[in-house]
């Protein structure tokens, strides 16, 4: 990083004054790459080589090649990235990120060959994290989540979404809420809350029928009038919310202005991809299973797949969601970290690798589903996920030269810089500020 000199001498040998260009804040100069990540790639190119980026008051002023943003612009900062990949900063847009305790011993059920499933009815899985969490104060559940989010923001996540349903009673799901709440504001990066009353049977419940109108009739009232959520998920899956279930309670989520979202598909074919699509849903997450006829009718509703190709590596499944499928379908796919305590995973990069290695995803492919895909699985393109004109200034530059690195340099951050809502919070893969 450098502040701008009073002069700068251009390619062609000629003096530019400061005084005849705009003074901004930040501009990030020079990179090898700019991927643009725009929703609609077809109105030219989306890789601007030698490009840069001017940024004043949170905000992407201009985005275009290196010469047109020195001829008009002066940075009171500016940080070369020569020889660097520069994209949006990673919108993660499934996770459970607020929890207490931890199932490392779990680990060792899975390779004995027991699973998910059998895990949840034995009391372990969700059931296990519930109860810790319900003994955790709200103070110990941000204290643990904001270090969750530094390392997060490390590997370049500048907006997350996180769920609650660690807590399944009125009192501890509006305790999870209000701690992603005050999570929001303390921490850097932008958290989009998600009521998952709806994601494991409790014990005080006898079935799951009973549970979803206790939810529709005490929960969804209540976080609705305290303004705590933006969606509403449900685990729709054999053994846990049926289809009738997940149905009504999204469609009461819908009318108390929460937007549907669902775990789909994830273990067997049930229908919830139909379902996302019946009701409209942001997103359907995981799919794994998920029917022809369910992604055409998801293609239809415009419902957004959610996909999380880590989940799958760690429940020893060499089954993944059909990306081609999708794609050949016209059905925008997003990547998500599914971060929680039986998929630990915080690193988007490492989620880009797997994507193209398992969903045989091109690394620009990768990179927009990380990106612009995402922050639509969550409804903020308009705000984040691509550097255009007037978007916030969230973006990420790469000790790598090129989009093609994605994938093919894994296992380590190649995240050298984060700039966030145009200030910059990493600098030498370290937190600034």
């Amino acid at each position: 990083m450098r502040h701008s000199s009073h002069l700068h001498s251009s390619r062609h040998g000629r003096w530019l004054c400061t005084a005849s260009r705009r003074k901004v804040d930040l501009v990030v100069e020079a990179a090898s790459e700019l991927a643009l990540c725009r929703p609609q790639p077809e109105a030219g190119p989306d890789i601007i080589e030698d490009g840069s980026v001017a940024v004043h008051q949170g905000r992407i002023v201009a985005v275009a090649k290196r010469e047109e943003i020195r001829r008009r612009f002066r940075g009171q900062t500016v940080i070369e990235a020569k020889g660097r990949l520069v994209t949006p900063g990673f919108v993660d847009p499934h996770t459970h990120l607020l929890f207490a305790g931890s199932r490392e011993d779990e680990l060792e059920l899975k390779l004995e060959g027991r699973s998910y499933i059998e895990i949840l009815k034995a009391g372990g899985g969700i059931l296990r994290t519930v109860e810790q969490t319900r003994k955790a104060s709200l103070e110990k559940l941000v204290s643990r989540a904001l270090n969750t989010l530094d390392r997060m923001l490390l590997h370049g996540t500048t907006t997350v979404e996180a769920k609650s349903g660690y807590g399944l009673t009125l009192r501890d799901e509006v305790k999870s809420l209000k701690a992603i709440k005050e999570l929001d504001l303390q921490h850097r990066v932008d958290v989009v809350p998600t009521f998952m009353g709806a994601h494991a049977l409790p014990p005080e419940f006898p079935d799951t029928a009973s549970y979803t109108d206790h939810i529709v009739k005490e929960m969804l009232p209540r976080v609705a009038q305290l303004r705590l959520a933006k969606f509403c998920d449900v685990f729709c899956e054999k053994d846990v919310f049926s289809i009738e279930d997940s149905r009504r309670l999204l469609s009461e989520a819908k009318l108390r202005s929460m937007k549907p979202k669902i775990h789909a598909d994830e273990f067997s074919r049930l229908g919830g991809a139909e379902l996302a699509a019946e009701v409209r849903a942001t997103s359907a997450d995981h799919l794994i299973h998920a029917s022809e006829k369910g992604l055409d009718n998801m293609a239809r509703a415009g419902v957004v797949a959610v996909l999380m190709p880590g989940t799958s590596l760690v429940m020893m499944s060499d089954r993944y969601a059909d990306a081609s499928g999708m794609t050949s379908r016209g059905i925008p796919i997003a990547l998500a970290t599914d971060f929680n305590p039986n998929c630990m995973l915080e690193n988007m990069q490492l989620v880009i690798a797997l994507a193209v290695y398992r969903l045989q995803l091109k690394p620009i492919q990768a990179l927009r589903a990380a990106t612009i895909n995402s922050a639509a699985a969550l409804n903020v393109s308009e705000s984040v996920g691509s550097l255009e004109t007037g978007k916030k200034a969230d973006l990420l530059v790469f000790e790598e030269k090129s989009h093609r690195f994605l994938g093919y340099h894994f296992g380590a951050n190649s995240v050298h810089t984060v700039v966030k809502d145009g200030r910059i919070v990493v600098e030498g893969f370290k937190l600034a500020g």
